[in-house]
């Protein structure tokens, strides 16, 4: 199978927003999507993007999604943050996540990025695996923590 990974467009979102929704279907969380197809367009290809996408492109379309953004550290700097990627059921384990990793990694290093970082659910043991086998440090000391958008609204000092 012929795959080839790029810098998706604006005229990839509607597939890449169909990815978003397997993804949240194999995460068991299908309910808690909200960003829109306008949400992606606005945010990735408006007048201030705030994201980027790799796309693993097949003869049937887009089969991966590689999204991430410029993040900063204190300590570090420049940092890339990878949030989602994304294979389509049928085609994982196929090399198409590593093909979309490597894009990124290959982003960072041209960015000058002083870290790499992203999240895995501690039950994904097949990315699990994957993350180990290139050497990734998986950081059992941090806990993530998050204010949903009505916690935002709703936040008082």
């Amino acid at each position: 199978m012929e795959i080839e990974i790029r810098k998706g467009n604006i005229d990839d979102l509607p597939q890449v927003h169909a990815l978003i929704m397997e993804l949240a279907e194999f995460e068991r969380a299908p309910l808690e999507v909200t960003n829109t197809l306008e949400d992606l367009e606005r945010d990735g290809f408006g007048e201030n993007p705030i994201y980027k996408i790799f796309v693993a492109e097949a003869a049937e379309g887009i089969v991966g999604i590689a999204l991430y953004y410029i993040a900063y550290s204190t300590w570090k700097g420049r940092t890339i943050y990878l949030e989602d990627l994304v294979v389509t059921e049928k085609l994982r384990r196929a090399g198409i996540g590593r093909k979309l990793f490597k894009a990124v990694a290959q982003e960072a290093k041209e960015l000058g990025a002083k870290r790499f970082r992203w999240q895995v659910l501690e039950w994904n043991e097949p990315a699990i695996a994957f993350y180990k086998s290139i050497g990734a440090d998986l950081d059992a000391e941090w806990i993530n923590c998050t204010l949903t958008e009505e916690q935002i609204q709703n936040f008082k000092d």
